[in-house]
């Protein structure tokens, strides 16, 4: 859970880099928190307003981790405009993400791993 919390923390921070496992955790409670409003908003008959607030409070951290994300792969963070083009580009992007990052230091910063190690 503390995944999902440090992304928040760092709102819009799109510098630095990101590992694998932040990433993914942000994006696995992030699904989660998503079906669950989803259902809420639905149970309460205001559906689509909750999930339109929440999906629109978490865009900045979504894009902030995946840019940092990016960056741990030696990647600039404009490489999530792949995702526009139709099938291979949103295909490219889970690769890319799912890549291994760098492990010696890059020029977005030090590799995350070591430091946290």
């Amino acid at each position: 859970m503390h995944y999902y919390t440090d992304v928040l923390k760092k709102y819009t921070v799109f510098s630095g880099r990101a590992r694998r496992q932040e990433y993914w955790m942000f994006t696995l409670f992030n699904l989660i928190a998503l079906i669950i409003v989803a259902v809420l908003d639905n149970a309460i008959g205001t559906y689509p307003l909750l999930y339109a607030i929440y999906a629109l409070a978490v865009l900045l951290p979504g894009l902030a981790v995946g840019v940092r994300r990016l960056h741990d792969t030696g990647k600039s963070g404009w490489w999530l405009l792949i995702a526009l083009v139709p099938l291979i580009g949103g295909i490219w992007l889970l690769v890319l993400m799912a890549t291994e990052g760098q492990p010696q230091p890059n020029e977005y910063g030090p590799n995350p791993k070591a430091v946290h190690a």
